[in-house]
């Protein structure tokens, strides 16, 4: 069984200065960036796009998580993936094509993650779970930091953990949102992978320390 992750995430960084946060992750066990992109359309905020993607990937050689919480997320898989994505994370209930998505990810050479909302259950991921190579659970909704974690969409990792030993799948188990010093015990109980942490991660009270 493979150590769990953490993946900071920069939408509770300090916009004005990412390369010191950047350095933050790295001093602090962090083993990937995790960016959230959002567009207005399928979470009410707007974070940043490609330009600063591309603008930041020069700072740091850890892997770039692009998360994409936005419509149409296939209109942007070679954009992000241009500008320095290493794994893609969109939404499955942003488009009707999943599988097809997963397949343009990987064609890109990039690792292909598929989100599912707090209010979407595993079973709605059954005809992609054999080719996606990273699920991302919401443990909250999607589209603002600092919120609490809704315990409920925890059992989904166990889950999709057992879902993944069953079937011998391949991709790894995140999750995102609420993760802070309370919560994480839950996260790692329930078998997640890589944990995302925003707020409590930039503001020092997030203590990784497996």
């Amino acid at each position: 069984m493979k150590t769990p992750v953490l993946a900071p995430s920069l939408l509770s960084a300090d916009f004005c200065n990412l390369e010191k946060a950047i350095k933050q992750i790295e001093e602090n066990k962090g083993s990937v960036v995790h960016i959230d992109v959002m567009d207005g359309h399928f979470v009410p905020e707007i974070s940043y796009g490609e330009p600063l993607i591309r603008s930041i990937r020069r700072l740091t050689k850890l892997p770039f998580d692009i998360h994409l919480m936005t419509d149409n997320p296939e209109k942007q898989i070679d954009l992000f993936a241009d500008a320095g994505a290493d794994w893609i994370t969109f939404h499955l209930e942003a488009t009707p094509h999943a599988h097809r998505l997963i397949q343009q990810i990987h064609q890109k050479g990039k690792k292909a993650g598929v989100a599912i909302c707090p209010g979407t259950p595993v079973s709605a991921l059954s005809e992609i779970l054999d080719c996606a190579d990273i699920i991302l659970v919401m443990t909250v909704n999607p589209g603002w930091g600092g919120q609490t974690i809704i315990p409920a969409c925890v059992a989904k990792i166990t889950e999709l953990k057992e879902l993944k030993e069953k079937n011998n799948y391949q991709y790894q188990v995140s999750c995102d949102g609420g993760v802070n010093q309370d919560t994480l015990k839950d996260v790692l109980d329930a078998g997640v992978d890589v944990v995302v942490s925003g707020s409590c991660f930039f503001n020092g009270k997030l203590k990784w320390e497996l």
